[in-house]
């Protein structure tokens, strides 16, 4: 088979695999009390623990600048999320978790982390997961800007 169509059915298999799982997430997060983008928001926020700039942020989260923004605006209105000026960039803004919001991202992520063992674990052995954990860095890796 040439490299190129391989290459495209490789694209195509990985594409509609992430997106039926995507679906069965959403469904997992019904009843949670926040959508799937907003876990994205806390758990990337649980990792930055004096908080992210909005600009750090969105490079992390899978939303365009303007749609990430209006997402930390509600989630701020709900409690989940801090927002301040950056001390260093009073044009910057920076983003915070709050604990209401990390204890909503426990209770959320603890259901969330089944259901990746459920979809993912169930359909692939060890050593399938670490091969699929490696070669999707490496994918990802290799889109980095130069």
């Amino acid at each position: 088979m040439a490299r190129n169509k391989l290459a495209e059915e490789a694209w195509e298999e990985l594409a509609r695999a992430q997106i039926a799982l995507m679906r069965r997430f959403q469904d997992d997060f019904r009843g949670t009390g926040i959508t799937m983008r907003e876990y994205d928001v806390l758990f990337t926020l649980s990792r930055c623990p004096e908080g992210s700039r909005m600009r750090d942020l969105s490079e992390h989260v899978l939303l365009t600048q303007p749609s990430i923004s209006r997402l930390v605006e509600r989630m701020a209105e709900d409690g989940l999320v801090t927002r301040g000026c950056d001390p260093a960039d009073r044009r910057g803004t920076v983003v915070g978790l709050t604990e209401r919001g990390r204890a909503v991202l426990n209770r959320t992520g603890r259901r969330h982390a089944a259901a990746i063992e459920q979809y993912v674990g169930g359909a692939l052995s060890s050593e399938e997961l670490r091969t699929l954990r490696d070669i999707a860095g490496k994918l990802r890796r290799a889109q980095a800007p130069e």
